[in-house]
């Protein structure tokens, strides 16, 4: 489903160089639940804008369904976007002066879907979070899970191949928080494949993979479920003659 090889995001300013990737290679199969996690820094978002397809490596490989996307231009990749990636934000996104039904529809307009078929996909979408009778409901008529499970509709609603979550629970209390959480096990266990973006352990948890990131590099990878998955590693790095310059993470 997605392939990361060697991957690095290199920025030059002036007389420094920043890795915000730094060498980063991923597998993540169809169907998986993977919480990639890091401090501030560590180049979890650079990663985040990779996969989906926000931005490109300076140099290495990225195959979305075996399609390598790690060079194409903007058009390219907002094409790939509208038809394979769902997104979930922490703000949710929602534009407040339409409904639910149009926030939830909006990317199947700019995929070019029918009326007909825009609806009906929709609401479905809604009846799956749990939303059905909000239709006509403005994101200000709701409560912060309830927008968020908009959200998660207008992800799902162009069925995509991968829902990405970045940190989907930030805005919200710990009740609901956790009620986003269970909602989003509960699509995994229904096939979906999710990456979550979160800078917090016990969020990370939720999924049952973890990749972990620091200094742009990944310092583990494994089951969510051991002692190692949440306890932050110490890098050192080797001497690598293609660094020449201090290496950093940076977001981006």
């Amino acid at each position: 489903m997605i392939t990361l090889k060697n991957i690095y995001k290199i920025y030059e300013n002036g007389d420094t160089t920043t890795y915000a990737s730094n060498n980063v290679s991923i597998n993540i199969e169809k169907g998986e639940f993977v919480a990639i996690v890091g401090q501030s820094g560590s180049g979890k978002s650079t990663i985040m804008n990779i996969i989906g397809c926000l931005d490109v490596p300076t140099s290495g490989t990225y195959l979305l369904n075996n399609v390598d996307v790690s060079t194409m231009d903007d058009n390219e990749l907002a094409e790939i976007r509208n038809k394979m990636l769902g997104f979930i934000f922490q703000q949710y996104n929602l534009i407040p002066k339409l409904n639910v039904m149009e926030n939830v529809e909006l990317p199947l307009l700019y995929a070019g879907l029918k009326p007909e078929e825009r609806h009906e996909r929709a609401m479905e979408s809604i009846k799956r979070v749990g939303l059905l009778g909000k239709e006509k409901n403005h994101p200000s008529q709701l409560s912060g899970g309830q927008q968020q499970r908009v959200s998660i509709a207008r992800a799902l609603a162009g069925n995509p191949s991968v829902i990405l979550a970045d940190e989907p629970t930030g805005a919200l209390d710990s009740r609901t928080g956790r009620e986003v959480l269970e909602f989003l096990q509960k699509l995994n266990s229904e096939g979906n494949t999710i990456v979550l973006i979160t800078h917090d352990n016990s969020i990370a948890k939720s999924a049952n993979r973890i990749i972990r990131l620091h200094d742009g590099k990944v310092v583990y990878d494994g089951p969510s479920d051991v002692a190692e998955a949440t306890v932050q590693a110490h890098v050192s790095f080797d001497e690598d003659p293609l660094l020449n310059s201090k290496e950093g993470g940076n977001e981006t």
